[in-house]
């Protein structure tokens, strides 16, 4: 894949990936062709299980060592990657600029999930053309569709998020389903990205309620309690409620949240999670780093924590423990590793109870409702971080103070919500520190280009997105 114009045609083939702890079949059959001019019920079933494999992607992909998480953690200063072997993970990374030309670094993130999202569009032409016919091989019951399509439009809203997360002010293309021959897809705003995102969850919703008791096809464990239309809708919900915070829709955010699995006397680790195993073909948790051989915690994590009433720091900070020594490079330095992810089939959290009910409060302080939201942030101050109870002032600038901390380490290391908060929130240049490096100052980056040959394929460049970021 060299264009965007060319993930339709191409990059169809990460459908071919087969996993062993998904159940998978032979996903070498059908191709991507069969299934959209004669698809049949198990080409749909390969198809739409495929989707979760793409999801968390392999090199490159969501878990790995220059995946989604990693990547958005060193932006967000949760991490530092020290790893010898590639010196980018700090020259380029956090001194910069990032560099277009680098799909492991810069252009990174960008054309693993805009193949996933041709392998949705995939199964949805094919869902369009199956017969309306349970009883036979190649046929799908007509709620079997809907229950297919509202989860294909899921995945793909989750795809075009994590995209415009890490490009955010210069945009991403989104009309993408369209002729590989003919012109590239046009760049889409922020603010239209988010709500085609709107769009396509919304219209999941209609579609997973038309959806019948149970899904055609198997889902990975990950989705526990999350696997007929009727649940994954919840996760579905819960995706809305993400989106609209990101939007500052705060009666929307809550809407959503009322269709949701957020529930205080839950466990708040129930959630949506992408799974890894070390059976042979499967893809293992790239995040699993025990010994420290490049993956560390950013000091600050220590430094920053919040203090219970014994002394003792934040329960969170559990999820960090150190080494007698630190690892450094380039001058910068950290003893600290960590514990979340202890084995290479370790699930990384999707989407979790606690951040929606943290999206809870931030919706109840966007409206004003700043004791109601004290007492969703105490749900999660208290029960997860062991700290007392709120004590400061109710004011919405320290309460946006406490969210911003209750955030960092409830979602810690999960999917980059430090840099996106601190971004959306404005505090980029304050609340993320600028260490020194035997290169110079680290700068904090806003966003990441394009890669270089999606902007060759344009005949006329975009304002912004095809020079390489510089950062501040």
């Amino acid at each position: 894949m060299t264009t965007i114009r060319r993930v339709p045609a191409v990059l169809g083939l990460l459908l071919l990936w087969s996993c062993n702890s998904l159940d998978v079949p032979d996903l070498n059959n059908p191709g991507i062709e069969s299934l959209e001019t004669n698809p049949t019920r198990v080409a749909i079933a390969n198809a739409a299980t495929g989707l979760l494999v793409g999801g968390r992607g392999g090199p490159g992909g969501y878990g790995s060592s220059n995946g989604y998480v990693m990547m958005l953690a060193v932006f967000g200063r949760e991490a530092y990657n020290f790893d010898t072997a590639d010196p980018r993970n700090v020259t380029e990374l956090l001194i910069g600029p990032l560099d277009g030309g680098s799909p492991a670094f810069g252009a990174n993130l960008f054309a693993l999930p805009y193949a996933n999202i041709r392998n949705a569009n995939a199964l949805l032409h094919g869902v369009n053309k199956i017969l309306t016919d349970p009883t036979s091989t190649a046929g799908l019951s007509a709620a079997e569709k809907e229950a297919t399509t509202g989860y294909a439009q899921t995945i793909q809203a989750l795809e075009f998020l994590e995209l415009i997360n890490t490009r955010d002010a210069n945009g991403i293309p989104i009309d993408v389903d369209i002729d590989p021959t003919g012109p590239v897809a046009p760049i889409a705003a922020k603010a239209v990205v988010l709500n085609h995102i709107d769009s396509l969850l919304d219209s999941a919703q209609t579609h997973l309620q038309a959806g019948g008791a149970s899904f055609p096809f198997p889902l990975s464990s990950g989705y526990t309690g999350f696997n007929t239309p009727a649940t994954f809708l919840t996760y579905n919900r819960g995706l809305r409620a993400r989106v609209a915070i990101y939007q500052n829709d705060y009666t929307g955010a809550i809407a959503a949240l009322a269709g949701s699995f957020m529930d205080t006397t839950q466990a708040f680790t129930r959630g949506v999670y992408h799974t890894y195993g070390t059976i042979s073909g499967d893809v293992t948790n790239g995040l699993n780093d025990p010994s420290g051989v490049k993956i560390y915690a950013h000091p600050s994590l220590v430094t920053d924590a919040q203090l219970k009433a014994g002394g003792a720091p934040d329960n969170r900070l559990q999820k960090v423990d150190s080494f007698p020594t630190p690892k450094t490079v380039q001058n910068l330095s950290s003893k600290y590793f960590f514990t979340m992810y202890n084995s290479l089939s370790a699930p990384i959290p999707i989407i979790r109870n606690e951040e929606l009910i943290l999206i809870r409060a931030e919706a109840e302080l966007g409206l004003g409702n700043l004791g109601t939201a004290v007492t969703f942030l105490d749900e999660v101050r208290v029960k997860s971080g062991g700290l007392a109870p709120y004590a400061g002032p109710v004011t919405a600038p320290a309460l946006t103070d406490e969210l911003l901390y209750n955030r960092r380490y409830s979602l810690l290391f999960e999917g980059g919500h430090r840099w996106i908060d601190t971004r959306r929130f404005g505090r980029l240049l304050t609340d993320l520190p600028q260490d020194p490096s035997a290169l110079g100052p680290t700068v904090r980056f806003s966003k990441m280009p394009f890669p270089t040959n999606e902007c060759l394929a344009r005949a006329t460049l975009p304002a912004s997105g095809c020079t390489p970021e510089a950062g501040n």
